[in-house]
């Protein structure tokens, strides 16, 4: 019922601003604050300190919603337990990153590799789940055209975990501003939410209704200036959130417009890092990923999270009706 999704919405905005109001000077107390990147604008340095690991406040009312406002649990609604706990597995990769970093009392929690290798098992695991119980097909949708292409088995197995680790890290990488990944996400959870409702998978709705309301609670903490950041632990359960969900739709390829900002952020820092090996030390942009950019040339974080949640929006709108004549069958 369409009902469970507005409830959803509305528990996990509660529950996760309940939450927020506790853990943030929880985590102040526990002086469990963010090392900011030498690299990085030297302006970032005020934020120094700035209690990490937030995300677990949406991560609370993500779950506090789901658990109450699913109770059918008959054939069918089972997707959402295997999405949430997909999430919820990169959530936990990204808090032994944030512990690390703690620890260490520096911008370096996990190596890239032992990153990328937890990343690459869960969504191999996702995908094996999903195929087994009959959620995803190798049928690869395209969005706009109203077409499939049927892929190999292998291949299709290939493809998807390349977009789940792509787009989980492309999401860490938009978090480098106050409130820039949250703004941008949640045009991407309310556009999965409405696709999921017009399809009749009432379940994954809810599931990102209650995504969409947890981030927009926690843009009262995280809207700038800061009081807390969601640390890896937010933006990796956040970046497994909306690869599941595009996959719950067996839609992947819908993240390509979707997932616009992500995208061209991840990019611009490719772009940059190429360019400054093959040309021994040039630079194309002032600064990467992109937003730091836009820093460096006097954006101030206002415009940028102004700029970039709109861009999303935008974007979430033509997704949404890119879908339009699958879910008009």
């Amino acid at each position: 019922m369409i009902i469970n999704v507005l409830l959803a919405f509305a528990l996990s905005f509660g529950v996760t601003a309940g939450v927020g109001a506790i853990l943030v000077p929880a985590l102040r107390r526990m002086k469990a604050g963010q090392s900011i990147r030498e690299d990085g604008p030297v302006w970032h340095m005020t934020k120094q300190g700035t209690p990490t690991m937030g995300g677990l406040m949406f991560i609370c009312g993500i779950v506090a919603a789901v658990v109450f406002a699913i109770r059918d649990f008959g054939e069918g609604n089972f997707i959402y337990l295997i999405i949430l706990g997909f999430a919820l597995i990169y959530g936990f990769v990204g808090f032994l990153d944030d512990y690390q970093k703690l620890k260490k009392k520096q911008n370096l929690g996990l190596t890239a590799l032992q990153k990328f290798l937890l990343q690459l098992v869960v969504a191999v695991v996702l995908i094996l789940i999903l195929r087994k119980s009959g959620h995803i097909s190798p049928n690869l949708y395209i969005p706009f055209f109203d077409t499939t292409i049927l892929m190999p088995e292998w291949l299709y197995y290939i493809f998807a975990a390349f977009i789940i680790v792509g787009t989980v890290n492309a999401v860490n990488i938009t978090d480098g501003v106050d409130g820039l990944v949250t703004g941008v996400s949640i045009p991407v959870a309310i556009c999965c939410t409405a696709v999921a409702c017009v399809w009749g998978y009432l379940s994954v709705g809810v599931y990102a209704a209650a995504l969409a309301g947890g981030l927009m609670a926690f843009l009262i903490f995280n809207f700038h200036p800061a009081k807390v950041f969601m640390g890896d632990t937010g933006s990796l359960f956040l970046g497994g959130a909306i690869c599941a969900l595009a996959f719950a739709l067996d839609a992947p390829l819908i993240l390509i417009p979707l997932g616009i900002v992500y995208i061209i952020e991840t990019l611009s820092d490719i772009i940059q890092v190429g360019y400054f090996k093959l040309t021994h030390g040039k630079r194309i942009f002032k600064m990467a990923p992109l937003h730091h950019h836009f820093e460096m040339c006097g954006w101030s974080e206002y415009k940028l999270f102004a700029v970039f949640t709109s861009v999303s929006a935008i974007f979430a709108v033509i997704s949404y009706l890119g879908l339009f004549d699958r879910y008009m069958i």
